[in-house]
């Protein structure tokens, strides 16, 4: 009866079913947990603080010397302080750790993935399970991402371009590989002494590549002009190889051309010496040329206008320049010009004396005050000029002459009627040269400034004691950067009877 039963159990659908799914759940679980460590596995348990997880997960492996002997079960900040903190769960296997172990966190694959490694130490004493390891800097390789971003933005796009063109030019070449690869043996045979000769200090290998290097950044502006050279290159070679012997005659050639160039192209150096030098002079001027072109394309955009003109302006200074050359031809010429250096050379003192007149005491206007007595006068027909005479019969008593005074007064040098006629009631005030200015330049202006005598005499003294000072509209002194001279030179001054 016992066995009827059990073998009824076990063949009981429902208890299969449930038991198989018992199973799968397990399983999945333990699939699930497998990531933080199986459960009743005895592990040692390891803190290690790194400056940053550097990508780590949960779940990433812990390898020694390339096995898995655990994995990171958890990753958190540093308590109190800066970095990462990483708990490991190590197998019992890999246990004791010496306490001089390190660890270093490696990339497992391009796309990411990493593991910490750990790298045992050699001392006796070993840690305990929980102690915590610190790492430096040193712990985090470089990122990929790190790597490549050295490189800036042009940089990677012609690495690109050079891997396209590397990639399409070896695609389908698989056996010119490895005949290449065949042949490197014999090459590398070779190479040696090659590289012996390159390595010698004589050689100047390193000014080679930096010259290179020059060359590549100077002519790297130029390469589509050099592309289309080589291509133009390439139809010339062709038609160089349809005449092989006019080639072989060509580098048979080439060794005399090559040894003459040996021997002339050191004479060229002062030349390029001095082309350098002028090329650093040129720099500057280059780049200010830059500053400058558009300026310059205008001026020549307005010049192209106007020489469009030049030839009808120079049709016109024809007549004028033929002119210029008849008058320099004429025997008068010289003569007249001549004339006119003397003549400024006399004016030159009677303008140094009579300017300060003008500058300085304003005289010049203030002798168009007398034509406010010249005005016009309304009559029948319109107006009329009258002019207020000055000067009146001398006889007449108390006439205009007079200036209200019973006895004339003259303006000028004593005529000798006047004088026959009046005798001694004259009294005359004039001064021929009077001053201006004074030898410093200081205004001196005499003439209006003097008062009248009270006696009947005559009074042509032309130096009146001290400065009169300028004129009610005059100035102090004479202009900066005017000649002057307070008396007048070449002429001596009137001396009356």
């Amino acid at each position: 009866m016992r066995t009827s039963r059990s073998r009824s159990v076990l063949a009981d659908p429902i208890f299969i079913g449930a038991l198989t799914v018992l199973i799968v759940v397990a399983a999945v679980l333990l699939a699930y947990r497998a990531n933080r460590g199986l459960p009743f596995v005895p592990v040692t348990q390891l803190e290690v603080d790194v400056p940053n997880a550097a990508r780590l997960v949960a779940g990433n492996e812990v390898r020694e010397g390339g096995f898995r002997i655990g994995q990171v079960t958890r990753i958190a900040p540093v308590p109190g302080g800066d970095g990462a903190q990483l708990t490991l769960s190590l197998d019992s296997s890999a246990a004791p750790v010496p306490d001089d172990s390190t660890i270093k966190i490696r990339p497992r694959s391009t796309l990411g993935l990493k593991y910490v490694e750990l790298v045992r130490g050699r001392s006796g004493r070993a840690l305990a399970d929980g102690a915590t390891i610190t790492a430096d800097a040193g712990a985090v390789g470089p990122e990929l991402d790190d790597f490549f971003s050295i490189f800036d933005e042009p940089t990677r796009k012609n690495v690109e371009r050079n891997l396209d063109v590397l990639g399409t030019a070896l695609a389908g070449r698989g056996n010119e590989v490895n005949r290449s690869l065949a042949s490197l043996p014999e090459l590398f045979g070779d190479l040696p002494p090659v590289m012996r000769t390159l390595s010698d200090g004589g050689t100047r290998l390193t000014r080679l590549v930096q010259e290179t290097g020059d060359l590549t950044r100077v002519l790297a502006p130029q390469s589509d002009v050099l592309t289309a050279g080589f291509s133009s290159m390439a139809d010339t070679f062709e038609a160089l190889s349809r005449d092989p012997t006019a080639l072989k005659d060509t580098i048979a050639r080439s060794p005399a051309t090559l040894d003459e160039g040996i021997r002339s192209l050191p004479a060229t150096r002062p030349l390029l010496a001095h082309l350098a030098g002028l090329s650093g002079e040129v720099r500057g001027t280059a780049r200010e040329l830059r500053t400058s072109l558009p300026s310059i394309n205008r001026a020549l955009a307005s010049g192209t206008r106007v020489l469009r003109r030049t030839p009808q302006f120079t049709d016109e200074l024809d007549g004028t320049l033929r002119a210029l050359r008849d008058l320099a031809r004429s025997p008068t010429t010289d003569p007249a010009l001549a004339g006119l250096a003397d003549t400024l050379r006399t004016l030159n003192p009677t303008l140094r004396y009579i300017g300060p007149n003008i500058t300085v005491c304003n005289y010049f206007t203030y002798s168009w005050t007398a034509l406010a007595d010249h005005f016009a006068e309304e009559d029948a027909t319109g107006t009329v000029q009258r002019i207020q005479v000055k000067t009146a019969p001398l006889l007449q008593e108390n006439s205009i002459g007079a200036i209200g005074a019973p006895r004339p007064a003259a303006g000028g040098p004593i005529d000798p009627v006047q004088k026959a006629l009046l005798g001694d009631a004259v009294a005359l005030h004039e001064a021929d040269y009077q001053h201006y200015v004074d030898e410093h330049g200081e205004a001196d202006c005499e003439g209006g400034q003097r008062g009248y005598l009270d006696n009947d005499s005559v009074n042509t003294n032309h130096r009146t004691p001290g400065n009169q000072g300028p004129t009610y509209k005059g100035r102090a002194r004479v202009p900066a950067g005017e000649s002057f001279s307070s008396e007048p030179t070449g002429i001596a001054p009137p001396v009356l009877p």
